[in-house]
């Protein structure tokens, strides 16, 4: 798994796709090549040999190569960000070693050498250079900065957190000032990533947080409160109260739009 940090400081997992997976989706996609390339090679049959000498019919089927297992990969790979029909199957998408969308000059690297390492070589250059790194990279990855990635990763839905019952009566009468989004943001990572934590870096950084935040609300929690159970419950008092907030504006709007279809048209 490779992580790539915003400018947020938010730190994104991404999933190489495994040698497996990205072997099967390249193997679908070779042979979708080639059965394009035969078929319209069939269909062309007659008028070669018909119209053409055998210098114009050589000349002809090395178009439909270039065709079909260069120009077509490499358009489709740019038109759709990396996509193909073997990685739509699979779930899997090409992106730039950090993390960005590929661009025609990617897509062109990756095509180019991948006639010489999967159709010339039958597979075997990309096969051990895959072995040899940790994303399962083929020789086209490698030279043109790039890797597969799982699109399709089962998530694991998070519970948000509830206030604590201790604190209910405490919190609903809070007077809670507007939390700066990077304080918030750094709160919720720590309230996720906390069951991970060390004791000692868990309670240190919590007792941190608890402090910056105790300056947005008031009163103070009651004597004895535990510094994480603070943060959960300032947490979870400013989601009802955000979601309270948007709930009335939309039905605000809504009533509103209802007065506005009401009105009789006018000339």
């Amino acid at each position: 798994m490779s992580n790539i940090v915003t400018g947020e400081a938010v730190v994104l997992e991404l999933r190489p796709a495994s040698f497996g997976v990205r072997a099967l989706s390249s193997m679908i996609d070779c042979i979708i090549n080639f059965l394009l390339l035969i078929l319209t090679t069939a269909f062309l049959a007659e008028t070669v040999q018909i119209g053409f000498d055998p210098a114009a019919a050589q000349a002809l089927v090395l178009t439909m190569v270039v065709f079909f297992l260069v120009i077509v990969p490499v358009t489709l790979e740019t038109l759709t960000r990396g996509k193909s029909i073997g990685r739509l199957i699979m779930g899997l998408r090409i992106v730039r070693d950090d993390g960005g969308s590929i661009r025609f000059r990617h897509a062109l690297i990756r095509g180019l050498v991948g006639v010489f390492e999967l159709y010339l070589l039958l597979g075997s250059v990309a096969f051990v250079v895959a072995l040899f790194n940790d994303r399962s990279k083929r020789l086209g990855d490698l030279l043109a900065g790039t890797y597969s990635m799982r699109e399709r990763v089962g998530v694991i839905p998070q519970e948000l957190p509830h206030i604590p019952p201790q604190l209910v009566p405490w919190v609903k009468l809070t007077d809670m000032g507007r939390l700066p989004e990077p304080l918030a943001r750094r709160i919720s990572q720590f309230i996720v990533q906390s069951p991970k934590m060390i004791p000692a870096s868990r309670e240190r950084l919590a007792i941190d947080l608890a402090n910056e935040t105790s300056g947005y609300v008031s009163p103070p929690p009651p004597t004895g409160t535990a510094p994480e159970m603070f943060l959960i419950a300032v947490m979870a008092e400013r989601r009802e109260r955000d979601f309270a907030r948007l709930s009335r504006q939309y039905d605000r709007s809504q009533a509103q739009s209802k007065r506005l279809h009401s009105l009789p048209f006018q000339d």
